[in-house]
């Protein structure tokens, strides 16, 4: 029976992560209020991953799962699961426990107190715990998150988090067309357009080695500094959405002031 007071669409985009995704479903369930659905989206995993996704959707009424036929990397995987979801706020959950679902309450409480349409969960604001790893990683990231705010006039921390959560109907609506790991700076450019209120909020991240399945590589890096560009100032705001919907601030706006009112 579907609890009423839930809201909340989770996306797990999944490629070959059969050994840490049961893991990462048990967390979201324990520790994630008002879930409505989690939405597992296999990228044609060649490891066990599909055995384990059909199972947990046996066990969990609130599972969800696509599977594609052909690996179109994360960004596709995060397309299709977003034209699943029915919550009114979604927030995207690595299957590889980089990210502690104990912290999605946290990421999504601004848009929950009417503050924010967007929320990034960010690796570089003041946090619990982070993973000492790769200093090229971290200068990448710096470099892209700095290129990104210096188009679209944001004074962002981490473009390249895995945590990002928005108001369900902005993210539905988003005409999302990079692949690999481009959805990173094309959501960040399109939200930026669009004029949401976007929040930061610190999270712990527990990131992984190459040998301990990490994924993303220098050519990914190469591909976010194109997309910057292109999504920035090569594409518009009507392109951006098939339908515009209409942000926080600008809702706040439109309504009359009790002056006005009378």
């Amino acid at each position: 029976m579907e609890d009423k007071e839930a809201f909340l669409s989770i996306v797990i985009p999944v490629f070959n992560e059969g050994e840490t995704l049961a893991a990462v479903v048990g967390k979201v369930i324990e520790f994630v209020p008002s879930l409505l659905e989690i939405i597992i989206v296999d990228d044609a995993s060649t490891d066990r991953t599909s055995e384990v996704a059909q199972a947990l959707a046996v066990i969990h009424n609130n599972v969800r799962l696509a599977r594609h036929a052909k690996n179109t990397g994360k960004t596709g995987a995060l397309k299709t699961g977003f034209a699943m979801t029915r919550g009114d706020v979604v927030i995207v959950q690595d299957a590889d426990l980089e990210y502690d679902p104990s912290g999605i309450a946290h990421v999504i409480k601004p848009i929950l107190d009417g503050h924010a349409d967007v929320v990034y969960g960010s690796r570089f604001l003041v946090r619990k715990a982070t993973r000492v790893l790769y200093f090229y990683h971290f200068f990448g990231n710096k470099v892209l998150t700095l290129l990104s705010n210096s188009l679209t006039n944001l004074n962002m921390t981490d473009v390249e988090t895995g945590y990002k959560a928005f108001r369900g109907e902005i993210i539905r609506n988003m005409r999302i067309s990079s692949n690999g790991f481009g959805f990173e700076i094309e959501a960040t450019a399109k939200v930026a357009k669009l004029g949401c209120a976007i929040y930061e909020v610190p999270i712990s991240y527990y990131g992984r080695t190459y040998d301990e399945g990490k994924k993303i590589g220098f050519a990914d890096g190469l591909k976010a500094l194109w997309y910057a560009l292109r999504f920035n100032l090569f594409c518009d705001l009507r392109s951006s959405f098939d339908k515009i919907p209409q942000p926080k601030l600008t809702r706040e706006s439109s309504q009359p002031s009790e002056t006005e009112q009378g």
